[in-house]
This record gives structure tokens, sequence and C-alpha cells, in this order.
């Protein structure tokens, strides 16, 4: 009876010497480091004939290809106006007016004081042509013509007063300086007005031309912002501004394509053109850019300036071109490498590049269309984290830290490999 025990006593002893030594390396590989265990990981793809696209990115917002502050050139009264906000006007359309009741009076005197003026002239040029006789003749000719002289000078007064009385009577009255629509009315009738130019902020050199188109329109100068009594905006005429990057601004030119997303339809790209890139830099700090604006082409309704967009631009294009995916190129010493597959080994050949697209690379030579490039990279044993892919077009490993490194855009990858690189 003492024996059986005993046995029974053993055999649970060494259940739990198992147990224990199952659990004691269960928690050793949980707290141990994993081996870092590299692991070649590799695709292949054949060389295509395909377009190769090169783009420039960089950010934009709309903004109004005019914009126009209509203020009066007299100070007055409002005593109407003649447009509310949202009206859509024409260049020179009348907005509103000031009293003009001192102005006409002003006007009326300068027209009486030049029918004066008028009459002296008369009788002085008659008196001149009228022959003098007597000993004094003489100098009585010479006094007439003093008279016409004086008279004359008179009359080129009274009419320079006429014109600026016109003036002062034709500024009472406010007129739009370009078209648009009215986005702004600052002031009520029955308030009193300053006096001011109208400026006008124009950034399109398709909308030339639009400027007063009634002689007396308020002066008009050239102003990048300021308000006005009246505001008037181009709200079809929108354009996008931009800025392009110091390294990227010799590749854009006016007249290429671009594709516009606005933030608040990134659904409904909107085509676009280069109109024009500005030749002085704007300087931020030590970042250096050169700004660019762009003509939508069929804008969509509803738009309004300010809203932002990002903005993709065009700047060279090769069709029907030798193309690999640009992971498959790395440069090493400034020479450009692919790994090529020859009799089910990879050699690594040199090759001359072209352009760079997002996901493709343009090859000139060293390859030949159907021959299949490997797209390799080394991944590490590790689990989870985020791979960083060293150029665009780089196919996403499955996580870790893993990838080559390079100049381009990042990707992700999830599990135990790392992103694969593209171009540096």
């Amino acid at each position: 009876m003492t024996r059986v025990r005993a046995s029974k006593a053993w055999v649970i002893n060494g259940a739990l010497v198992v147990l224990l030594a199952g659990a004691g390396f269960g928690i050793y590989q949980a707290f141990s480091p994993a081996p870092s265990s590299a692991q070649a990981q590799s695709r292949s793809t054949p060389v295509r004939r395909a377009t190769v696209t090169e783009t420039v990115s960089a950010a934009g917002t709309l903004a109004s290809s005019y914009t126009g502050a209509a203020n009066f050139a007299t100070a007055g009264k409002v005593t109407s106006i003649d447009v509310k906000v949202g009206d859509v006007v024409s260049a020179g359309q009348k907005l509103a007016t000031v009293d003009g009741t001192q102005a006409a009076k002003q006007l009326q005197v300068a027209k009486a004081n030049l029918a004066v003026a008028q009459d002296s002239l008369d009788t002085a040029e008659t008196a001149e042509n009228t022959p003098a006789t007597g000993p004094n003749a003489q100098n009585a000719q010479t006094s007439a013509a003093n008279s016409v002289t004086s008279a004359q000078a008179k009359l080129d007064q009274a009419q320079l007063d006429v014109q600026t009385a016109q003036q002062a009577l034709d500024n009472t009255v406010l007129y739009a300086p370009g078209a648009g629509t009215v986005t702004a009315i600052n002031g009520a009738v029955g308030q009193q007005s300053s006096s001011g130019s109208s400026a006008s902020s124009q950034t399109s050199s398709s909308q030339g031309g639009q400027g007063s188109a009634n002689s007396s329109a308020a002066a008009s100068s050239s102003s990048s912002s300021g308000s006005g009594f009246i505001t008037i905006t181009n709200m079809t005429g929108l354009i996008v501004n931009t800025s392009v990057a110091e390294i990227d601004v010799s590749k854009v030119k006016a007249g290429q394509k671009a594709t516009v997303t606005l933030n608040a339809l990134p659904d409904k790209p909107v085509q676009a053109t280069v109109s024009s890139v500005n030749l002085t830099p704007t300087t931020s700090g030590s970042v250096v850019s050169y700004g660019a604006q762009l003509a939508l082409t069929s804008p969509p309704d509803g738009l309004r300036p300010g809203q932002s967009a990002s903005v993709v631009i065009t700047v060279a294009e090769a069709d029907n071109a030798l193309s690999v995916p640009a992971a498959a190129v790395q440069t090493a010493g400034g020479t450009n490498l692919v790994t090529v597959q020859e009799n089910g080994q990879n050699v690594t050949r040199p090759v001359q590049v072209g352009l760079r697209g997002e996901s493709t690379v343009q090859i000139t030579s060293g390859l030949t269309e159907g021959e299949n490039v490997v797209l390799t990279g080394t991944a590490t044993g590790t689990t989870g984290g985020t791979g960083r892919t060293g150029g665009t077009g780089g196919f996403p490993g499955t996580g870790g830290t893993g990838g080559f490194p390079g100049g381009g855009q990042r990707g992700t990858g999830t599990g135990a490999g790392g992103g694969f690189g593209g171009r540096g």
C-alpha cells in the first residue's frame, strides 16, 4: 500500500516538473529577443511599353481673376445704391450716387463764367479788328491786341473750370470698374461717403481690358488688396494660385496641362492649364518657391474664391516608352541599376533612365521589351511596424522597418517584412 502511494507521488511530481519546464520555456521564448533572420523577398515583372508621365505636385487656392474695389472719387452723402450683393454687373455700369447738388451749382457757375469770358473775347477781337485813327492809333492797336490776349487767357481758364466742375458732377456717380459679381457693399443710403480711388486686382492676362469703360468713372489703379464702397469679384473667371518648389520651377511652363482636385470636391478633378509662372521667388524661412497661376478649363458650378485644392502639373510625357516600375530602379554612386533575370539567375545591370514618373520610370538603354526585372528587398523577422519605400512605385512588404532608403514617397507595410524601395 505504501509502495503504491509512493509510485503515484512520483508520477504527480514528474508531471509537475514537465509543466514547470514547459512554462519556463514559454516565458523564455516570450521575453527573449527574436533572432534577426533576414530573408530576401522578390518578385519580377516584364519590361513593358507604356506612357511615362512626369508630374509636379503642389497645393493651391482658388482665386478670382479680377477683383475691383469701387470708391467714390468725391465725398458726399449717399443718395442711392442701385445694386445689391449678388448682382452681376458689367464694366461701366452705374452702382451708386452721392448728393450732386453742390457740384451741379458749381458747374452752372462755371458755365456762366465761360459765357462771360467768351463775350469778353468777342468784344476784344472786334476792337482789335477796327482800324485805329489819329496820332495814337499805334498805341490803340497795341492795347486792343493785349486785350485779346487777356480775354483769351480768361476764356481758356473758364473752359478748364467747366471741365473740372463737370468732372466733379460726374464723380458723384459711382461706376463699376470691371465686370463681375457684387460681393460687398460697405455703406448705405444717407451715410457720408469719403473719396478715394477705385482699385482693381487683375491676376489673369486673359482678362485684359477690363478697366473702366466710362470716361466719367472713377480713376482705377492697380492694387492687390483694399476694400471699397462696393466690391466686385469675377466669380466665373476663377484661377488657381499655387507655389512651385525651386527644384521644380525650371520644369513648369505656361501652357502645360494640370489636374486640380478641390478639397471640397475630391471626386471631381478639374482640368487646368498653367497660365503663368512668376519670375521672382517667395522665401519663407529657408524655403524658396515660385508662384504660378492656373486657368480652369471647365470649372463646376458653385466654386468660391479661397477654396483649397491640390495641383498636379504634367511637365513631361513619353509615349510608347520602355518602362519598369520605379521600385525596380536603384541608384548607387550616380549609376542606375536594375536586377534582371537571365537563365534563372538574377543579374545586376546598369541602365540609362529618362523620365521618372510617379509609379514608373522610362528606360532609354540597357533593357529590351519583355525582359523580366526583379524587385527585391531584405526584410527582418520582426513583426508589425511600418516600412519606408525609397521612392514612388515600390511594392509593399509585409511590415517591419526594412526597405531600401531613398528620397521619394513613403509607403507602409504590415506583417513581418519591410517595404520595397523605389527610386532614390
